[in-house]
């Protein structure tokens, strides 16, 4: 009776581990001015930046989300765009990256034409197809000013295996009269790639962050678009 009443207060008195964070970090890459840190921020921070201004180096946010009851902390590293400011931070950067966001600007061609290059530089870094990308054309409220159509962009999104999304940061919902048309929220876009995420093998595991965080549900899911969206859904989208 005593062995039992001595093993009684012996698991009582133990307790469990604090649960382990996963860590997804994307990085978020494209020509300087095309939008990534406002991108960035009015997904981490729910607004527009009112001023910013040309990254030097890296830019680091992070969010801590819930999908399907599991809290995920996602790390957003937003690079210079300009090669002047990126030489010595190249390295870091692409180290342990879960996935790749490549942004270009709807109204800028340039910066529609320079994703080969970086899409090249991703596989120099070993960040091959099996690493989840999508690719984002961004400042769509600019209606009057787009030179990349819808087509000519989902067809290089098509022929490099990754589902377009088109958006605003600075009017994520509506395209400045209030219609809401094709453009996607920039919260659904960073959520559906956490989703893709999740739904795979463990990654990086962490202790739980200090602190309150702003926190989305995400649940269940709806597939999108063409071939190079397939298997990718968010039930937001």
């Amino acid at each position: 009776m005593a062995e039992s009443g001595s093993s009684a207060e012996l698991s009582g008195s133990l307790t469990l581990p604090p649960p382990r964070t996963r860590i997804f970090k994307i990085i978020v890459i494209g020509d300087s001015g095309v939008g990534k840190t406002c991108l960035t921020y009015r997904f981490c921070a729910g607004k527009f930046p009112e001023k910013t201004e040309a990254t030097i180096g890296v830019d680091f946010r992070e969010r801590l989300v819930e999908i399907d009851g599991e809290k995920i902390k996602i790390q957003l590293w937003d690079t210079a765009g300009q090669e002047r400011f990126r030489k010595s931070m190249v390295q870091h950067y692409y180290r342990n990256v879960h996935a790749v966001v490549f942004v270009y600007d709807v109204t800028n061609a340039a910066s529609f034409r320079s994703l080969p290059a970086w899409i090249e530089e991703c596989k120099q870094h070993a960040l091959g197809t099996e690493v989840p990308r999508i690719l984002v054309g961004n400042k769509c409220d600019l209606q009057d000013s787009v030179q990349v159509g819808t087509d000519v962009a989902q067809q290089f999104a098509d022929a490099h295996s990754m589902p377009l999304f088109e958006t605003s940061a600075k009017s994520p919902n509506s395209l400045g009269d209030g219609n809401y048309r094709n453009s996607d929220h920039v919260e659904a876009i960073f959520m559906t790639v956490a989703h893709k995420l999740k739904s795979q093998k463990p990654l990086v595991l962490s202790q739980p962050p200090e602190g309150s965080g702003g926190t989305v549900i995400l649940s269940g899911g709806r597939n999108d678009g063409g071939d190079g969206g397939k298997g990718w859904s968010c039930s937001s989208c």
